[in-house]
This record gives C-alpha cells, structure tokens and sequence, in this order.
C-alpha cells in the first residue's frame, strides 16, 4: 500500500476507474456493472475512483450500490467536484459528452466554494455513503482562476473539518497539474493518459515536482483510452481515432512486447506503476472479464530486456523507471 502525501490515505497499486460503468460510449447492464465492481474486490482492488461527470451521476449511483454490503474502512473511495449537475427536460442523450445515458441533467462547471460543497453533498447522496477519502478538483482547465482562487481552498477547509482525508486535481494534462503541486498543498494528483508507453510528457515536469514536494500521483489512462490495449485500426487514443503514426508506434510496441513473451497491455501498466512518485494506477473496465485480464496482466513480470530494447529504439526516455524483475508494485 502507498500512502498518499501526508494524507494517511493508502492506496494499492491496482485502482478501479469507475468511468465505463457509467455507460462510456455504448451502455452496461446493471449486473454487468456490479459483477465488474465484484470481480475488481475478488481481485484485491481496494481504491475506487468515480465522478458526477461520468453518466450523469450513473457511475456514482452503481458504484455505490456495489459497495454497500463491504466493511467502509476497507476501502478507498474517490470522486471528483468541479461540474454541478442540474435536473433538465431537455431530453435525448448524453452521448455529446460521451456516455449513453439519457441526458436527465445538465453539467455546470463551478469551482466556487459553494459549488464545491453542493458538488460533493450531492455525490455522497448518490453513492449512498457519508464520506469519501480523496476529492479531486475535476478538469479545471479553463478555469483555473476560479478553481485555484475559491475551488482549492474549499478543499483545503473540507480536509481540515475532516470532512475528507485527502485533496486534490484530475486532468488531462501536466501543466497545470504541475502548478497544484507547487502552489497549494494537494495530497495527490490524478493524471489522466500523460504518462503512458505512447506519453511521457509527465516525465518532464509533473513528476519531478511530485517527487520533490512529496506529493502523490494517481496514473489513469495507462492504455490512453484503448489504444495500448488493442492496437488496430479505428482505436482509441485519448478518446479520439487514433493518429496512423501513433497506430503504428503502438503496433511496434505490441510487436516487441509478443517478442519477449509478454503482452503489451502488461507493459502498458506496469510501465506508469514503475515511477517512484506514482502511487497507485487506475485501470477502466466495463465488465468483469476486464477487470480480472487487467489485473492479471498487471501481475505478470515484464523482461528487462523488453525495456532495453525500447530504450535502444528510442520508444522509451534514458531517464523513464522500469520495473526491477522480481520486484511487484508496493
């Protein structure tokens, strides 16, 4: 277990991104989505990550529901704050935004205190529990003014009320991410697809600053929303079609992955769970059978020869960590 900043919350290595039981892209059946929660526990995955923006607060709901029936101390539970959901009668779907659900509310960005606190009273009511560990500042791109000036300080207070036990952000992007770490007191930060076996930029700056400020980092998107799982024509990357020249990188990868008897999809999470300052890495999965093949894979050892041969073809930075053979994430 890794210990998020001087927070006290810990983490395990394996974490379940709650995103696709939300409906991501195409829907899932009510029993499909808690038989994927079942099978993440069955598996040893003790952190749960969710957030209002996922199916309108349907990832919430199913999160919680499968949940329910476990001890509340042996689990980490995040979720995120930073998009305010409002009822409408707008009707269609919310498939605009990504997720196959009917678009029964609307999302409302508000970084203000008060959004803040409405943001997560509503959150805990729809995961149906009365606190959650870690709240993260959700995607505050352009809105930094308003998420650095009233958004951080609500959950600096909130961690002080012990409201919650540890406080942070979640984008897309390291700039930012960066700034949190060294201006405010985050204890961890969740940094979606930046660094990946086709993404280093984290390397750069963000995880350096983390480590030098002590501040955790959270590792989503390790297959950067598909592509490192299944390189193929018409997959994902960051949640677009994949770019030909990145289709082919990734198609280079799994050649030399297969070449050294492993998978590409074990390197993909083994290589972010590598680093030092990252603390635990969230995989998404729709179904049980997802669940168990990532964590699966996220056991299998892969040869250090694989990584020296991507350092030789210039596919991985001199300065990036590697698994040590024999060593497991803590």
């Amino acid at each position: 277990m890794s210990p998020l900043g001087r927070s006290g919350v810990e983490t395990g290595p394996l974490g379940f991104g709650a995103a696709g039981i939300g409906n991501l892209y195409t829907p899932v059946g009510e029993e499909q989505a808690r038989r994927a929660v079942d099978a993440a526990w069955a598996a040893g995955i003790r952190y749960f990550d969710t957030a209002p923006h996922y199916g309108l607060g349907l990832s919430e709901r199913r999160l919680g529901a499968a949940l329910r029936d476990r001890p509340r101390a042996d689990y980490v539970l995040s979720t995120k704050v930073g998009r305010r959901l409002e009822p409408t009668d707008a009707g269609g779907d919310d498939l605009a935004n990504g997720f196959a659900v009917p678009a029964g509310h609307r999302r409302v960005w508000d970084f203000g205190a008060d959004g803040v606190r409405r943001t997560l009273d509503a959150a805990l009511t729809r995961l149906g529990v009365d606190r959650v560990d870690i709240v993260y500042l959700h995607d505050p791109d352009d809105h930094a003014e308003q998420a650095f000036r009233e958004g951080y300080p609500a959950l600096e207070k909130l961690r002080a009320e012990g409201v919650v036990r540890a406080i942070g952000a979640g984008m897309n992007q390291t700039a930012m991410l960066t700034r949190f770490v060294r201006e405010t007191d985050v204890d961890v930060v969740l940094c979606a697809g930046r660094y990946t076996l086709l993404d280093h930029g984290a390397l750069d700056d963000l995880l350096p600053a983390a480590r030098e400020r002590g501040t955790s980092v959270v590792v989503g998107g390790a297959f950067n929303s598909g592509l490192l799982a299944d390189p193929r024509p018409g997959a994902t990357y960051d949640y677009a079609a994949a770019p030909p020249g990145l289709l082919e990188r990734a198609l280079r990868l799994k050649t030399l992955a297969e070449r050294h008897g492993t998978t590409l999809r074990a390197a993909a999470l083994a290589f972010p769970a590598a680093h030092p300052a990252v603390a635990s890495v969230l995989v998404g999965a729709r179904s049980a059978a997802e669940v168990r093949d990532c964590a699966e894979q996220f056991a299998t050892p892969v040869p250090a020869a694989f990584w020296q041969e991507l350092r030789e073809e210039r596919l991985l930075p001199e300065d990036a960590p590697v698994p040590v053979p024999g060593e497991q994430p803590s």
